[in-house]
């Protein structure tokens, strides 16, 4: 017959075994994190082992938005400059900006997962944060729809979310429907100059390839240039192109100097869109992010671009 003097010491013991799985007595704690090892395929087709996703560094801002859509924002432990949405992002700790990160900056954070960008840089950095041991996968960021979906899901399996990542992308399509929606009776594409500006005298327009010459043709514009990429901004080229709307990021708009120092940019003021003021702004990350906000964000450049519908 067992005692109650036998019974405790039985529990006492079963408590002892517990608390050493659990991380007593000196033994490594299995977390849900570290027990879902997976494989996942990069932007460039390789295979990245993910052990433990406790400890994540994002850069580049889309990545960031969509941990945190994902609702995985308490594993961020470090992002980059570019990471400006939402707002608890710019509390964490920065690395650089994802075209130069800094691979000190990142290791010092001790991460067990860096996700980022194609562009991201310099090469040296990645190969250093390699050599370390440290999990680095570069997500798909093709600037179309689908690529955005790519987007989420390399993201999502990453940090074995895939059912939180399918939402985002449920919610993207009925983000993408409203704005078709917006669009239905609008026969008339304005032609739009897309200008990215950091500060007075920097200005720069954007032709085919770039996320603003996809963000102006799925919101119901034309693009006012054709060239590939992006130029610097000449008083030529702007009274040439005759964009019926100038489009800036809330950035750049700010940064140069609101309404009156666009205007005051090379041929602004001899545009249709200078002489009418045609000049609009959209949160960067919304306008050229392609993030799991995009759907939002056609819809809003759809409204600024068809304001009269």
């Amino acid at each position: 017959m067992m005692t109650v003097k036998n019974i405790w010491a039985s529990a006492s013991v079963a408590w002892l075994a517990l608390s050493l799985v659990v991380g007593g007595g000196g033994c490594r704690r299995e977390t849900a994190t570290q027990a879902a090892a997976r494989t996942v395929m990069d932007a460039n087709g390789q295979p990245v082992a993910i052990t433990d996703v406790s400890r994540v560094v994002a850069a580049g801002g889309s990545v960031t938005e969509i941990v945190y859509a994902l609702g995985a924002e308490a594993a961020l432990v470090g992002c980059d400059a570019s990471s400006l949405y939402p707002e608890a992002a710019a509390k964490l700790p920065q690395v650089g900006y994802v075209r130069a990160l800094s691979a000190e900056g990142v290791l010092s954070l001790r991460p067990s997962l860096v996700l980022t960008l194609p562009e991201a840089g310099p090469p040296d950095a990645l190969a250093q944060l390699r050599a370390s041991g440290t999990p680095v996968l570069i997500v798909p960021s093709e600037t179309s729809l689908e690529g955005v979906k790519r987007k989420i899901r390399a993201i999502a399996q990453a940090l074995d979310r895939q059912a939180q990542g399918e939402e985002l992308v449920r919610r993207l399509d009925v983000d993408l429907a409203a704005a078709r929606n917006y669009l239905d009776g609008c026969p008339e594409k304005p032609k739009v100059m897309f200008i990215y500006a950091r500060g007075q005298g920097v200005a720069q327009v954007a032709g085919r390839d770039t996320a603003a010459a996809e963000m102006i043709r799925l919101a119901g514009g034309v693009s006012a240039f054709d060239f590939e990429g992006y130029k610097p901004l000449t008083a030529e080229a702007a009274v040439a192109a005759a964009p019926d709307v100038i489009l800036l990021s809330s950035r750049g708009l700010e940064s140069s100097g609101g309404v009156a120092g666009v205007l005051a940019m090379p041929g602004v003021k001899q545009t249709p869109a200078g002489r009418n003021q045609r000049i609009v702004a959209m949160d960067d990350l919304l306008l050229l992010g392609f993030g799991p906000r995009a759907g939002q964000g056609v819809l809003e450049l759809a409204r600024l671009l068809h304001p009269a519908k």
